[in-house]
């Protein structure tokens, strides 16, 4: 596959409560296209999205969407009927890998290590503790560390929890209950069929959430982690196998905890987010940039990965997962 110049329509924004990560992602993806010589138009996603796509026509489509309905398979199914390559994962895979408890029932037969829990409703959270102290409740189909809360001992939460107490039982009718795993927060991105770092991401305060991730100077990001080779290397080949497993294309990030007084068997996985952020924070273009893979090149393999897959399907081969 040629490097074009190719017409590519960047979706982004939308009404997630991702769409500023979104928008940040959308809109360094579509100036490094450009500094490369493409075409270029830029779709902020509302409901009138099917018709702004028919009306563009491009060769691509490259899906900066984070969070429903650009992640959970919504926007995927669209695109599959009106015929379009996109970017990034399809519909199967999509729905699958936004629903942490599907995941774990799609990678966890397979040998791939995550932690127990349960769904739960919300509201038995007021009435007692679903799980032993600590633990973390999280939204089921929400990424980017939406609406995680962990429930601690001496927390400000109560116990029980409170009903006037701000988290994400107060949003979401039921919540994903697991145990809390202590240690460190590694991260591994996949491109392709490749594997690329190990990231160990140290916030400055509390945990790694959704403000740690994207307020600049609020994580410390250290890559290549410093942890033991086997630990690395364990981290890149459950992210490699857990990608391979729900047929993630172009890009992916699998998220671990590490309890690092438990060696190997205290590595997790928590999650794989199939439209990694492409924001200056990102960590998929850091660690793809310390292998030697600037920005636009990463973005360009990206959508060349979306033009071969349609190639391969229009000649008989499967194009998304």
């Amino acid at each position: 596959m040629t490097r074009g110049p190719w017409h590519v329509a960047v979706l982004m924004g939308g009404w997630s409560a991702e769409r500023p990560v979104s928008l940040s992602s959308g809109e360094g993806v579509a100036k490094a296209l450009e500094s490369r010589g493409h075409r270029v138009t830029r779709i902020d996603m509302d409901r009138d999205v099917a018709l702004r796509l028919s009306e563009t026509r491009p060769d691509v489509v490259f899906n900066a969407l984070h969070g429903v309905p650009g992640e959970d398979g919504t926007v995927q199914g669209m695109m599959d009927l009106m015929g379009f390559t996109y970017t990034h994962s399809g519909l199967a895979t999509s729905v699958i890998a936004i629903d942490k408890q599907l995941t774990k029932q799609a990678l966890v037969p397979h040998g791939i290590p995550m932690p127990g829990g349960h769904i739960v409703p919300s509201e038995s959270l007021f009435e007692g503790d679903p799980l032993p102290r600590p633990y973390v409740v999280k939204p089921v189909n929400e990424g980017s560390s939406v609406g995680v809360a962990i429930v601690t001992e001496g927390g400000n939460y109560g116990s029980p929890i409170g009903r006037d107490v701000e988290g994400p039982w107060l949003h979401f009718e039921e919540l994903l209950a697991e145990p809390y795993i202590r240690g460190r927060e590694l991260t591994t991105a996949v491109l392709g069929d490749e594997a690329l770092l190990v990231t160990e991401l140290r916030p400055k305060s509390g945990f790694y959430d959704f403000d740690a991730k994207y307020t600049d100077g609020m994580t410390e990001h250290v890559c290549p982690a410093d942890i033991p080779p086997e630990i690395g290397e364990a981290c890149k080949a459950i992210a490699l196998r857990a990608h391979q497993l729900l047929g993630c294309k172009g890009a992916s990030r699998s998220d671990f905890r590490w309890d690092d007084e438990q060696g190997i068997e205290g590595l997790f996985l928590l999650e794989v987010n199939t439209q990694p952020g492409m924001t200056p924070l990102s960590l998929v273009p850091e660690q793809a940039a310390r292998l030697g893979i600037d920005y636009a090149e990463l973005v360009e393999r990206i959508v060349e990965d979306a033009l071969n897959g349609a190639r391969i399907a229009a000649n008989g081969g499967a194009k998304h997962g």
